[in-house]
């Protein structure tokens, strides 16, 4: 099994098209998500968006997490919650189109809370930090979440070990690789991974994501 291989079916620009379908999906829904909404009311959005923009499948669930559900790993169930006038609340998508997957998160603030737009922003931060380690340095998908967490500690958070990244491709990407981009002891090539970067603040209770290919 060659880790970082791709399917007969893989297309490049159909692979990048499908990013950019789910990229969209998750902007138009987070501008329709008001606070009182409850997550099944979120998804509901969600799935609307996602429809309209033609998709075929869904490689893994789809989570939208709000207020303290936002500190779970993929797998927990969320506790029946509503968002309030200062909050928080993210997006996970993992979407099939033109038979090429696609996995984008985002994570968006309600109000002007300064405490959960710096960790928002901090998402994104260290994510594109460990981008350019990795451009400039060819570093191993374990050599990221070490860069990465060192990072998070910067800013007085926790990375969450336990969503570590993972390949992407033509469904079924697991047929080459199925394991974390965290344990994965070699390079990873440009498009194929995907960075996952969720931070937890633990005095507050809140957790923010976000996620994207490497390319």
């Amino acid at each position: 099994m060659n880790a970082q291989a791709c399917g007969a079916e893989f297309n490049l620009a159909d692979f990048l098209k499908a990013r950019a379908c789910a990229i969209e999906a998750v902007g138009e829904t987070a501008q329709q998500i008001l606070p009182g909404m409850n997550e099944n009311q979120c998804h509901d959005i969600l799935k609307k968006e996602l429809t309209l923009k033609g998709v075929e499948k869904f490689w893994h669930p789809t989570k939208l997490r709000i207020n303290s559900n936002t500190i779970k790993n993929f797998r927990d169930l969320s506790e029946e919650i509503r968002l309030t006038e200062d909050d928080l609340f993210f997006i996970d998508i993992g979407p099939v189109f033109y038979n090429h997957e696609a996995d984008y998160g985002e994570t968006f603030v309600i109000g002007s809370n300064p405490r959960l737009i710096n960790l928002q922003r901090a998402t994104k931060e260290i994510f594109y930090a460990a981008q350019t380690q990795w451009k400039e340095h060819n570093l191993t998908g374990h050599e990221l979440y070490e860069f990465a967490s060192c990072e998070a500690k910067k800013h007085n958070l926790k990375l969450n070990s336990n969503m570590y990244g993972h390949r992407l491709g033509d469904f079924p990407h697991a047929l080459h690789y199925n394991g974390k981009l965290g344990d994965f002891k070699f390079t990873p090539i440009p498009h194929l991974w995907v960075l996952e970067i969720h931070l937890i603040d633990e005095t507050i209770n809140r957790g923010a994501f976000f996620e994207d290919i490497l390319i």
